[in-house]
């Protein structure tokens, strides 16, 4: 008997009918084994122990392993590629921060696509900093310290790692106040904190968990937050924003991608153990303790802040034609 040709239309149909119930039922039963997270930076930093954090109490709600996997190297571009590269089906993750955003730019020959490639599953916390001076400088406000440095172009000096989110914040104050800071480039934000409480560098931007100490022992001198509201920890200190620098934001934040094409049945579920555990009382309270403010966007919410981000930070780079060593 001739067998029946169905139209090319039916096919399709057929086709993507069958994958959204094979696909459902495979979110139903999801997951069933251990989940990779891959963390692009390494062991025993900030990034690393808040990714552990939250990973140990996802594998307490989805009751399957969640395994760091470090992969440092290229500001977290080696990781990326790896899941940007992995079977879209739930069990390889990307723990993602700042450099997420900032790396589209400052290394223009990707070998994926930050908004193509992946599918953003939830934005987990935030991390504030505060622009800090050291004590000497003649300042008590923002206002006095662009006063200042406008009347004394490059004569003050501003640093952190190159390329971070303190650079870029740096830059950022720069362009946004009009005035010309000298930026002293170091090895890590780490060195640079200890330099501006030696007096050796005149301000920096650090975290409110590490500098609010600091600044509290009359070490340092904190003159505004950087981020788009006060600090839970450091409710004192006028944003940026407060003190006379309109549109002036940026912090730190910490998320989760997985590979484009992971079915929306799984994103769905992981954003649900992700938020949940972010923000559950045991969780939000060693988050906080970290100097982390717990989040839980939706896919959606992510999504829409990492492609604003990408162009956000793109003008900051090319105008102040940041470039990163060859």
């Amino acid at each position: 008997m001739q067998s029946i040709r169905r139209p090319a239309t039916a096919r399709i149909f057929l086709g993507a009918l069958a994958c959204g119930f094979g696909c459902a039922a495979a979110a139903q039963s999801y997951p069933t084994k251990s989940i990779r997270l891959i963390v692009g930076s390494s062991a025993g930093g900030g990034g690393d122990t808040f990714a552990r954090v939250a990973a140990q109490g996802v594998s307490g709600v989805l009751g399957q392993q969640v395994v760091i996997d470090n992969r440092a190297g290229a500001g977290g571009n080696i990781g990326a590629d790896l899941v940007a590269k992995s079977q879209p089906d739930g069990y390889t993750l990307l723990f993602v921060f700042t450099g997420h955003v900032l790396n589209p730019t400052l290394y223009p020959k990707l070998p994926f696509d930050t908004v193509r490639d992946f599918a953003p599953v939830a934005m987990l916390a935030t991390n504030e900093s505060l622009l800090l001076v050291h004590p000497s400088v003649p300042a008590k406000s923002l206002a006095e310290l662009i006063a200042l440095a406008k009347k004394n172009p490059g004569k003050y000096t501003i640093g952190a790692l190159p390329s971070s989110g303190q650079h870029l914040g740096s830059e950022l104050l720069k362009l946004r106040a009009g005035i010309d800071l000298l930026f002293i480039p170091y090895k890590g934000n780490g060195p640079a904190l200890t330099d501006l409480m030696g007096g050796q560098l005149d301000m920096a931007f650090n975290t409110v968990a590490i500098a609010l100490p600091l600044v509290q022992a009359g070490k340092l001198r904190a003159l505004a937050a950087a981020g788009e509201r006060r600090s839970k920890l450091a409710p004192d200190v006028p944003t940026m924003i407060e003190a006379g620098l309109p549109g002036f934001s940026f912090f730190g934040w910490y998320g989760i991608v997985a590979p484009a094409r992971t079915p929306d049945a799984v994103v769905k579920r992981l954003n649900q153990v992700f938020v949940q555990t972010v923000k559950s009382p045991e969780l939000a309270e060693r988050i906080a303790a970290m100097g982390n403010e717990p989040v839980g966007s939706t896919p959606a919410e992510f999504d829409k802040f990492i492609r604003d981000e990408i162009p956000k930070w793109a003008k900051v780079i090319k105008e102040a034609k940041i470039t990163l060593a060859p």
